[in-house]
């Protein structure tokens, strides 16, 4: 009987050691960032994945100019607009859309597209695009590690932030009135 019970502790301590290992954690894991109204209402959500540089050259290399990009890793980044907004001067319907851009040396093109739940750009469908816009790049003040997007306040919105090692975009996002 004593060797029963032996048996059984040692049985149940190592189903409950295994039962305990979880997976390592996700190399580009998943973000989102809000921006609200002066009324605390939301006017814009993004969730998406933050791929770290690790020592690596980033755009012209792991990401390639003049090709879409994901605009971070894994599934492509969506952004949520809840009310009719002006994206850099264009207007937007409320909905959730995909965030890809198309980065060069000195400006990228900002695609709002309409299709979503997709993994990276491989399935990116042109006809589906809602809009597309450029902005000029800019410098950081300092190399940014993990891909990173954020919203500043400004007058009737936000203007939208993305940025990755030395570069980094700003677009406004207005109420449209």
């Amino acid at each position: 009987m004593k060797l029963f019970n032996v048996f059984l502790i040692l049985s149940l301590v190592t189903l409950t050691t295994t039962a305990q290992e979880f997976k390592d954690l996700d190399k580009s894991p998943m973000d989102a960032v809000i921006t609200r109204n002066q009324d605390n209402s939301p006017l814009a959500r993004i969730i998406y994945s933050r791929p770290k540089k690790n020592n690596r050259e980033i755009f012209g290399q792991l990401v390639p100019f003049n090709k879409v990009w994901r605009t971070g890793a894994n599934e492509a980044t969506e952004i949520t607009f809840y009310e009719d907004v002006l994206f850099n001067g264009v207007e937007v319907e409320p909905g959730t859309y995909s965030l890809y851009t198309i980065p060069e040396k000195d400006k990228w093109t900002i695609i709002v597209n309409e299709q979503i739940n997709v993994w990276g750009a491989y399935s990116y469908d042109e006809s589906l695009d809602l809009l597309r816009t450029s902005v000029p790049t800019r410098n950081t003040a300092a190399p940014v590690e993990d891909f990173s997007i954020t919203f500043k306040p400004a007058a009737n919105g936000s203007d939208l932030l993305m940025g990755w090692d030395d570069t980094f975009v700003e677009i406004p996002i207005r109420k449209a009135e």
